[in-house]
């Protein structure tokens, strides 16, 4: 990472509200918003389309070096590239949700992924948000955080947010899903989900989201010294 620019690291597990926070703070700071989770959904979207088993590690890395992932910002927001289709809409389904918590847990996808990531850090200040930003992405970053809330609170939200979107889905399935993919990520042996010893826990079951956005912004703000 440029020792010019300023990033915020951003962690936390699914649900914390994460994307959605991030975007506000990175309007706030006036930084580009990185959006790393739709990044791994990307990857996990063109491995469900060509039928691939996540368990069929050797058959995923063969198949990531046949793609082009990238991101563009048009009107401020990031969209990401597939094979030069943006496919930003479609990678917000439960099924890509669990498959990227899969394929993300193969040290060879996170390679993949990495460079454009911290290429991202070196030429912008951003607001970068995933799961191991703070950890392995970016430890240098001058601010880290770790996002999160109740998982029942986490589940809700993501509900909420999948039936505005017309989606039939029952909230029970998406509490089962959430506490599945926790348990993933927080116990796969590559970059597990777990804040940084630097890190500044945040958590907003109590918060809506302009409280929540406060809260973040306080803690940057102390950090930061001024700076922004």
């Amino acid at each position: 990472m440029s020792k010019n620019t300023v990033a915020i690291a951003i962690d936390g597990p699914a649900g914390a509200g994460k994307s959605t926070i991030a975007r506000k703070l990175a309007e706030k700071t006036g930084y580009i918003y990185v959006d790393t989770g739709a990044l791994y959904r990307t990857v996990a979207l063109s491995v469900l389309k060509n039928g691939i088993n996540p368990a069929e590690v050797g058959r995923v890395i063969e198949h990531i070096g046949t793609i082009s992932v990238d991101i563009k910002y048009i009107g401020g927001e990031q969209r990401v590239i597939l094979n030069g289709e943006d496919v930003s809409d479609l990678i917000r389904t439960p099924e890509v949700s669990m498959m990227a918590s899969d394929t993300s847990a193969i040290p060879e996808v996170r390679a993949f992924l990495l460079g454009l990531q911290r290429k991202l850090a070196e030429e912008h200040n951003v607001v970068m948000d995933g799961r191991d930003i703070a950890t392995v992405v970016l430890p240098d970053a001058k601010v880290k955080i770790f996002l999160t809330a109740s998982p029942e609170i986490r589940a809700k939200r993501r509900y909420d947010e999948l039936v505005l979107k017309g989606k039939g889905i029952e909230f029970s399935d998406v509490l089962a899903d959430l506490i599945k993919r926790d348990e993933q990520d927080m116990n796969r042996e590559v970059a597990p989900l777990r804040p940084s010893e630097e890190s500044v826990i945040v958590d907003t079951s109590d918060l809506d989201l302009e409280g929540a956005v406060c809260a973040m912004q306080k803690v940057v703000e102390e950090k930061l010294n001024g700076e922004i």
